[in-house]
């Protein structure tokens, strides 16, 4: 999965509008990006076809600030913000870090991130996801792959838009 994917799962999973888009790159005070609303339908318009186009790659730094404005929005400002910290040209975001993020911003516990992992498609015990949240040089750390990402977007976008049933008239 490119990050351009999962900005537009992201996307369609929240219900987001290009400005309310936006305006989540620019929300985290340690963000260093600003988006305005019509930069970020711009960037859409570049990347709605699936060409793959390097130069159409949302990149790792700006992803995260995204993701980083998701977990503001969900869960409010920290109390305690460290200091804004730029991110390194060679950063790399990985599908751990991408999960981890996701789970913040919907704190989300363990029973709650298996059972949106279970509609999605991926059935994991509580040792394969808590091998994902550990640091990569322990001994029990595994990569979390696309389709376990994949899954749990989707479980996700089940949650969140699937209609709830209306109440029967008695």
């Amino acid at each position: 999965m490119t990050n351009n994917d999962i900005l537009r799962r992201l996307r369609y999973t929240f219900d987001f509008s290009n400005k309310a888009a936006a305006a989540l790159f620019s929300s985290d005070p340690a963000s260093s990006v600003k988006v305005s609303a019509a930069e970020f339908a711009e960037y859409l318009e570049k990347i709605e076809d699936d060409d793959e186009d390097e130069s159409k790659q949302l990149s790792d730094a700006d992803l995260a600030c995204f993701l980083d404005g998701l977990i503001v929005a969900k869960r409010g400002l920290r109390d305690n913000p460290g200091p804004a910290v730029a991110k390194a040209p060679d950063f790399r975001l990985s599908k751990n870090d991408i999960l981890k993020k996701l789970r913040i911003a919907m704190n989300f516990r363990e029973e709650q991130m298996l059972s949106t992992l279970k509609q999605g498609g991926s059935e994991l015990s509580k040792s394969e996801l808590g091998a994902f949240f550990r640091k990569p040089n322990h001994k029990h750390y595994r990569a979390c792959g696309n389709q376990v990402l994949r899954n749990f977007i989707k479980g996700l976008t089940l949650q969140l838009r699937t209609p709830s049933t209306p109440p029967v008239a008695t």
